[in-house]
């Protein structure tokens, strides 16, 4: 039986602290992942040895326990090991009936993924498994094969527009030979998850079907800028609007309406445009608001009497400052 060096399989120091070893095992576990690489062994194999490391580095317990052995095995090796015929003895080390480690992938999940195989190698069953490590020799655990077992829940990642997420939309999603509409509500936003039930993996021995989530990613749009259900968006103005007061054109998601400004109005300055914004998801006829900043923009093109008409107000303007 061959030592297991769980901290070069993480690839984290022995010093690693619980938070970078929780990131490293997350990490490896998405590269890894048999649902990231169907029909791939060896990302399989890498997966459970990842797995099995971080079952034994993430408890406190175990890890301790763990570092006492590591430590013997490499003063073993220094002495020699087996270029003297020797065998490390793993006795005193061995796992006590019921001593199980805190499982976060349990023995049950990887069943399902690897088809009833063990998913650890038997440095961990005889050091750290205990009565959790105990299979049946046929391809799974004893007495799980009868068991009804609820399919695996299954993720997808979605891309709208906020068009989309406005009014709602729906997906044509390919699941393995399956093909699923997909409705998405309005008003969702990115991280957003929709639950279809009973449309995952099917259930073994009789066991309902998981689910599949939708994650939703809501892409950038060239004129509305998106803050939780409300929208904002630049609103053109010319000089003699801003300066006068007077009414603005302002796009929305429903069409465009029309904004009163009052005089002496700054470039810069936001006005709400009540229940203009995006739907609640849930209560599509609860919205959110739009805010339109002004943005004060020259007519195009100036005339020389426009120009001339600047000049002499620019004039005045420095006289009356001048005698202040």
């Amino acid at each position: 039986m061959d030592f297991k060096d769980y901290y070069q399989i993480l690839g984290v120091s022995p010093d690693a602290t619980e938070k970078e070893i929780k990131q490293t095992f997350r990490k490896l576990a998405r590269q890894y992942h048999p649902d990231v690489n169907p029909g791939d062994k060896s990302a399989e194999g890498k997966f459970k040895e990842v797995n099995e490391a971080y079952q034994v580095l993430s408890d406190a317990e175990q890890r301790k326990k763990y570092d006492a052995m590591r430590a013997e095995y490499q003063q073993w090796q220094k002495m020699g090991g087996r270029r003297q015929g020797q065998d490390f003895d793993y006795s005193s080390w061995a796992a006590q009936p019921g001593e199980v480690s805190g499982v976060r992938y349990s023995a049950e999940d990887l069943e399902d993924l690897f088809g009833g195989d063990s998913p650890f190698s038997d440095f961990f069953t005889s050091s750290f498994g205990g009565a959790r490590a105990s299979w049946s020799g046929q391809g799974g655990r004893a007495g799980a094969a009868s068991r009804p077992r609820r399919g695996r829940d299954l993720e997808h990642e979605v891309e709208i527009t906020l068009e989309e997420a406005f009014h709602g939309a729906s997906r044509l999603l390919q699941i393995g030979d399956r093909r699923i509409e997909a409705k998405i509500p309005p008003g969702v936003d990115t991280g957003s998850r929709i639950r279809l039930a009973g449309q995952g993996e099917p259930g073994r021995n009789g066991g309902e079907a998981g689910d599949i989530y939708l994650v939703v990613r809501v892409l950038p749009h060239p004129t509305f800028e998106r803050q939780g259900d409300d929208l904002y968006v630049e609103a053109p103005v010319d000089i003699y609007t801003a300066a006068l007061g007077g009414e603005v054109r302002v796009p929305t998601l429903d069409g465009a309406v029309m904004l009163k400004i009052p005089p002496r109005t700054q470039s810069g300055r936001s006005f709400r445009v009540r229940g203009k914004g995006m739907p609640k998801r849930g209560d599509r006829k609860n919205r959110g608001d739009l805010y339109a900043r002004i943005n004060l923009v020259l007519p195009e093109p100036l005339t020389e009497r426009e120009l001339e008409a600047f000049r002499e107000l620019a004039a005045a303007r420095r006289g009356a400052e001048a005698r202040a």
